[in-house]
């Protein structure tokens, strides 16, 4: 089995590669909830039995075909920083992260799939894909649904399906989410009156980590709510055309911004470079908020098309955990926030000054290039 270490000496799949719709919809994922028959679950269940559920998951877990040379480990053999990093990376939660004795974490080598033994049910198991691609993601999933049901006693009902801990997992177990960068939306104040349209209709809105997390570097995670009395391809469907609703309303709101206020988007982006460039001293937050608008830069054409990449990786980068993970200690926070500054100007050393010359309004002043 994989080391840690070896883990994430490299980003994440999903982090790297191109999706449909990058621009806006950075991820796709997948999460499906199941438990064992016969065993109580992993919140009502005492220590041995926990551990005994896992004796039995753990094994058909790892004999997977996808998680051949994967990172399998307990998470009592992690420390809190190892933890965290997972965390930050979306291969666990902040609830996983927090379990006792007799929770583990079965990782593919690339990232791309990453199943939470003992989490709030027995199993917790996820795909994740770059830009728009739940399809993709859920056949991944759905292949190894198939392959545990054949080793394993899955706890399921002829009539409310799938049995979860949580009511509003029964059914499906499916959970379908993308994480949409709507940094257009957020500056022309449409957020909220699209967000608010999303929930009315039986979706949830998320912040970076999920359920009671805030929304940073404009950021926002939709998802289905409730799994019961729904088909997987109903459930897919509407997220599907959701999301391609919200994806368009941030492309109309960028077009409109930069036909109506060329000279405020020029100044937002032109200050996020100047901060990220120069700055000794910068917060998560305040760091993610500059990472978004450098990113429409690069989206917008202000900047060249690899700042894209560069802030998508560096939007992992800089989070704490893996801020100490690379200095090899635990960090104060005033220590973060020099570390992080440093690193972003390290990677961002290169990049010229935004190009703004595309984005000046036309004046009856200004001579026609065809004439000249």
């Amino acid at each position: 089995m994989m080391r840690f270490t070896t883990l994430i000496k490299n980003p994440a799949d999903w982090m790297t590669g191109e999706g449909a719709d990058n621009a806006i919809v950075l991820t796709s994922r997948i999460r499906l909830a199941r438990n064992l028959r016969g065993e109580a679950f992993p919140g009502w269940a005492k220590k041995e039995q926990r551990r005994h559920a896992l004796e039995i998951m753990r094994p058909a877990v790892e004999a997977l075909p996808c998680m051949k040379d994967a990172f399998s480990q307990e998470l009592d053999d992690l420390n809190s920083v190892q933890k965290q990093v997972l965390v930050e990376r979306h291969l666990i939660s902040r609830e996983h992260a927090a379990r006792g004795e007799g929770s583990a974490a079965v990782i593919e080598r690339r990232q791309s799939i990453a199943l939470m033994l003992n989490e709030e049910d027995h199993l917790r198991m996820q795909a994740i894909r770059p830009g728009m691609s739940l399809r993709g993601a859920f056949e991944a999933l759905s292949a190894i649904d198939d392959d545990l049901e054949n080793s394993l006693e899955l706890a399921f009902d002829h009539e409310l399906g799938y049995l979860t801990t949580c009511p509003t997992n029964l059914g499906t177990g499916l959970r379908a989410s993308a994480m949409l960068h709507l940094p257009a939306l957020v500056l022309s104040d449409q957020i909220g009156q699209v967000l608010q349209a999303v929930n009315k209709i039986g979706l949830a809105v998320r912040g970076l980590y999920g359920e009671g997390t805030e929304s940073l570097g404009n950021l926002f995670q939709i998802s289905n709510q409730s799994t019961l009395g729904e088909s997987e391809e109903t459930i897919l469907r509407r997220l599907e055309r959701v999301i391609a609703q919200v994806a368009t309303h941030e492309r109309n709101a960028r077009d409109k911004l930069l036909e109506d206020d060329p000279a405020m988007v020029s100044d937002k982006i032109g200050r996020a470079y100047g901060v990220l460039r120069h700055a000794w001293i910068i917060d998560s937050k305040e760091a993610l908020t500059h990472l978004s608008l450098l990113r429409l830069g690069g989206d917008l054409g202000f900047l060249p098309q690899d700042t894209v990449k560069t802030c998508d990786a560096l939007l992992m980068d800089i989070q704490p955990a893996h801020l100490q993970l690379h200095s090899g200690r635990k960090l104060s926070p005033e220590e973060r926030d020099s570390i992080r500054a440093e690193i972003v100007r390290g990677r961002l050393q290169s990049l010229e000054a935004p190009d703004i010359r595309s984005t000046r309004k036309k004046d009856e002043s200004d001579p026609d290039p065809e004439i000249l």
